[in-house]
């Protein structure tokens, strides 16, 4: 999983793009300089891996810039034995970023698009990651069976928080999602305490839409 040939690129990116940034958590950027990006992108963009931007991974959907990666990954706070929700497998990178930090947890991943999911699949067998289970359905549903969870992270925009999300939030656990529209989202992190929901904004961000009856319709995105 060493990747030696880009080695090189991915300690730039991280000195360059995510330290420079203030991203200060050092388990987030020790995985971020190992996890090789370009193993999560189509070959054709194998040279874009390390590029301070977002890239097209296919079915209308992209890869985050690595700074939002890190940014989700610290505000999100993974610990070692966590049980962290994911809506949005996409190319899997962001869940392999998480599938090192909770070594001894678990990380479940929720994909709408199956090409998409069993590309993800076959790159966390490559990985070797064992600590990752994945599913094919409506990510703003969550994963009941699976509840409560330490963490949960929405890689895609919606109008609100989803409700089934709130709902799956174990006490002191972290909740993080782009909430907006297609013009203009704001990161948010949400936090239940026994007062409540504690939140506050990380800044200004631009995600592809969550499709869900929770969140957009298909045809609000056409």
């Amino acid at each position: 999983m060493h990747a030696p040939e880009t080695r090189a690129h991915r300690r730039h990116m991280v000195a360059a793009q995510l330290a420079k940034r203030r991203i200060r958590d050092r388990r987030v950027l020790a995985v971020m300089a190992r996890v090789p990006r370009e193993w999560f992108l189509p070959p054709h963009l194998y040279r874009d891996a390390y590029r301070d931007m977002p890239l097209p991974i296919g079915n209308g959907q992209t890869i985050s810039q690595p700074y939002i990666v890190a940014l989700m990954t610290a505000s999100l706070a993974p610990r070692r034995r966590d049980r962290v929700l994911e809506i949005g497998t996409g190319s899997g990178y962001q869940t392999a970023i998480l599938a090192h930090l909770v070594t001894g947890g678990r990380v479940y991943t929720i994909e709408r698009l199956p090409d998409l999911l069993v590309e993800a699949e076959e790159r966390f067998r490559r990985l070797g990651l064992t600590n990752i289970d994945t599913r094919l359905s409506d990510g703003a549903v969550g994963w009941r069976a699976e509840a409560p969870f330490d963490a949960i992270l929405v890689t895609a925009a919606a109008p609100t928080v989803p409700l089934p999300l709130l709902e799956q939030l174990a006490p002191g656990g972290r909740l993080i999602i782009p909430i907006g529209d297609l013009g203009a989202q704001e990161l948010m992190i949400y936090r239940r305490t026994p007062e409540g929901l504690e939140e506050r904004r990380a800044g200004s961000v631009r995600f592809v839409p969550l499709i869900s009856r929770f969140a957009f319709a298909d045809r609000e995105w056409r």
